[in-house]
């Protein structure tokens, strides 16, 4: 009996102390990895509160201190922490600027606009759509970002730095002597004269992708840290947004949104734009906005100003259908802003998978470079003693 107690006991260790720690570093994975998922799931909780506060005649304020006071552990700290400023008097919109991790940026942009307008009914469509991006990044994330940064970027230049300090040196001497002054191979040579630059070059692939995992990790957070490090940092992510592809769509999706319930409640067209331009809580965006507001304001048409944010035209040509039909907005531009939204996740999974593979590809042909250079003269050599 003490022989089977010891044997438990052995096996309760091992998995103490052998497979805990894994699961552990499997957990920390996946609690990094579905972050954006988290975050939008704890948007959409409280635009469903809110929602369901409209619907049954409470104001907002009321509806988020209503549910507060119900002790819900699921509805998370950062809600009751807003639900005591609004008990303290504050308005909604500076209740949620006191709490900036409870939702998104650009939701709570969203959300002061329908405030603006009067309306919150109106943007609570578009703030749902505007959290669609959390599944594209979590895929993209999954797929190539969490193997590249954990497994196979530190592997890969690990490698040709301990090749570079405790290999090549005695293998070049070892060779020295064993070849009698013969030249070593082209290759061979090339490789001991760039194996610094090599290393180097796969650091700063290694770091860029690291320095992408962060941002990734960070989320909207990242742009606060900028902001306090570096105050034209915000600016300069602002402007990295507006210059990627699938998140140029993604503004353009939420800004036209913003612009049509806007248009659909009755506000004024250069308070409209201004409105949806501040809305997408991003600054170059917002300046654009700005723009157009000014063309409206000199008598430009909308259809027209509007040309000074979408280069493409079809912004334009969609306003110009809607202001000759029924003058919805909403549901004119409904279409293009689905459109936009898979436009931006089949640009997203595009240049995740092209910078992976072209990533793969450079580090292969960087290992393979090396090892063909440190097998080549050994070839040599064993060619040499065979004919001897």
């Amino acid at each position: 009996m003490s022989d089977v107690g010891a044997m438990i006991a052995g096996f309760v260790i091992y998995v103490l102390l052998g497979l805990l720690p894994v699961f552990g570093v499997l957990y920390v994975i996946y609690f990094l990895v579905t972050l954006p998922l988290r975050r939008n799931e704890r948007a959409r909780l409280f635009l469903d509160l809110l929602q369901l506060g409209l619907d049954s005649g409470r104001t907002p304020e009321l509806a988020i201190t209503e549910a507060a006071g119900s002790q819900d552990p699921s509805l998370g700290a950062r809600l009751h922490l807003l639900a005591a400023y609004l008990e303290k008097g504050l308005p909604l919109a500076q209740a949620l600027e006191k709490v900036p991790r409870l939702l998104p940026p650009q939701t709570r942009a969203m959300l002061k606009t329908g405030l603006a307008i009067g309306d919150l009914r109106k943007v609570l469509p578009a703030c749902r759509v505007s959290l669609r991006g959390g599944v594209s990044q979590v895929r993209g994330a999954l797929n190539y970002l969490l193997v590249l940064s954990f497994l196979a970027t530190p592997f890969t230049v690990v490698v040709p730095i301990i090749l570079k300090v405790k290999v090549i040196p005695a293998y070049e001497q070892i060779f020295a002597g064993m070849m009698e002054g013969a030249a070593l191979p082209a290759l061979t040579r090339f490789v001991l004269a760039v194996s610094s630059d090599l290393i180097a070059l796969q650091v700063v692939m290694m770091l860029a992708v690291w320095l992408l995992t962060l941002a990734y990790v960070g989320g909207p957070r990242l742009r606060g840290w900028f902001g306090r490090i570096c105050p034209g940092a915000a600016i300069f992510i602002d402007w990295l947004f507006c210059s990627l592809p699938w998140r140029r769509k993604r503004l353009q999706r939420d800004f036209s949104a913003i612009l049509a319930a806007a248009l659909d409640a009755g506000v004024p067209e250069n308070e409209a734009v201004r409105l949806a331009g501040d809305s997408t809580a991003n600054k170059i965006f917002s300046r654009r906005a700005q723009r157009v507001a000014m063309l409206l304001a000199q008598g430009a048409p909308l259809a027209q100003a509007i040309r000074a944010l979408d280069r493409s035209g079809e912004l334009k040509w969609r306003l110009a259908n809607a202001l000759h039909g029924d003058k919805d907005f909403v549901r004119a531009l409904a279409g293009w802003h689905e459109a936009l939204d898979a436009k931006a996740f089949q640009l997203e999974q595009t240049a995740a998978q092209t910078a992976t593979t072209l990533l793969v590809l450079l580090n292969g042909v960087i290992v393979a470079a090396i090892m063909l250079g440190m097998f080549l003269p050994l070839i040599a050599l064993l060619n040499r003693i065979t004919i001897w």
